[in-house]
């Protein structure tokens, strides 16, 4: 899980350097195979932006710990944990809030899982994010099937109930899915208006397998839903996530990385379109490092970040780069 070029042997002048940032959903991982914890995060926020804080989320991690099996979750929280108070210590990144996971089908009962993340993260945990993503092209996409999720898991009166309870709790729901499940993450969003619901990614366009002479297609019935699912007032987008393999830019696979503004060219559209529905005031920029590094370095990703927000007002900039994941994560 290494891209072909290494970061530093590829520059850009940094964009407006000194503006203040929060990355509103990166991962650690930690594999036999690929280690990306404080240290690698440190260092690709450190190339030039001004990261001030981020937001770890889940990344289906199960980790040694004495847990019954409905509370192995709770074992990548403590993990996260333990490294944001790590980089605390070592004056290095902010972790300032963690998003675990639970599965939210085990209804009221879910409550407990809830409070054993709070035990274990306390004020650093603001919400959980249970994959929702389900493929009927499994050799298409890069995730395992084991990852899926059932395909009725919106719709599921048990999953409702649970997500309704992280709600009453305080805690918001990451969503992420693929495209073609935007319509039942709209209905999903309608039935449970008390709930604070955090769209990644998107909703993950597919551009690989049977999609990939299908963008335009896919772009358009994208944006209807979009547009639908910003009438919901219980939505906020995050603006990102659209470099990884299964978007099919193909730039993992490149010996180079695309420079900020063929990253813009390719993109742009997404991102005015989210922004256009939902308005800054509903809308972060996330790094989704390191799934995304696969494609670019972080310093030209957020150059791309900077060159897209470029045509917005000051006030909106500061809503896309900071205050939005500020309020939604309830950081101040």
């Amino acid at each position: 899980m290494e891209p072909k070029w290494k970061a530093d042997e590829v520059f850009e002048t940094i964009i407006d350097p000194h503006r203040p940032i929060i990355d509103a959903h990166f991962h650690f991982l930690r594999s036999p195979e690929f280690t990306y914890e404080i240290e690698e995060y440190g260092r690709d926020t450190s190339s030039g932006h001004n990261i001030i804080k981020s937001i770890f989320i889940e990344g289906i991690q199960d980790f040694d710990g004495e847990y019954p099996p409905h509370l192995k979750p709770v074992s990548e929280t403590e993990y996260a944990a333990h490294l944001a108070m790590r980089a605390r210590e070592q004056k290095g990144v902010t972790v300032a809030g963690i998003v675990g996971r639970a599965d939210l089908s085990l209804g009221d009962a879910v409550e407990e899982v809830l409070n054993a993340h709070l035990t274990t993260a306390g004020d650093l945990l603001k919400g959980i994010r249970q994959i929702a993503i389900r493929e009927p092209y499994v050799n298409a996409v890069s995730v395992p099937e084991a990852c899926f999720a059932p395909g009725d898991l919106y719709e599921q009166p048990a999953f409702r109930r649970g997500l309704k309870r992280l709600g009453q709790m305080g805690l918001s729901f990451d969503a992420w899915h693929y495209h073609h499940q935007l319509q039942d993450f709209i209905k999903l969003a309608r039935a449970t208006p008390e709930t604070l619901l955090i769209l990644d990614h998107f909703g993950t366009p597919l551009g690989v397998g049977p999609y990939r002479e299908r963008r335009k297609e896919i772009f358009d019935r994208w944006r209807k839903d979009i547009a639908e699912l910003a009438k919901c007032p219980n939505v906020v987008a995050k603006l990102g996530g659209l470099a990884m393999r299964d978007n099919g830019f193909g730039w993992d696979e490149a010996q180079n990385p695309p420079s900020s503004d063929i990253f813009v060219s390719a993109q742009a559209p997404y991102y005015h379109h989210t922004i256009e529905c939902f308005g800054a005031e509903r809308c972060m920029f996330e790094s989704n490092f390191p799934v995304d590094k696969m494609s670019l370095p972080y310093h030209i990703l957020f150059n791309g970040f900077k060159k897209i927000a470029n045509c917005y007002s000051a006030n909106e900039q500061e809503f896309l780069f900071y205050h939005t994941a500020d309020r939604t994560y309830r950081l101040s």
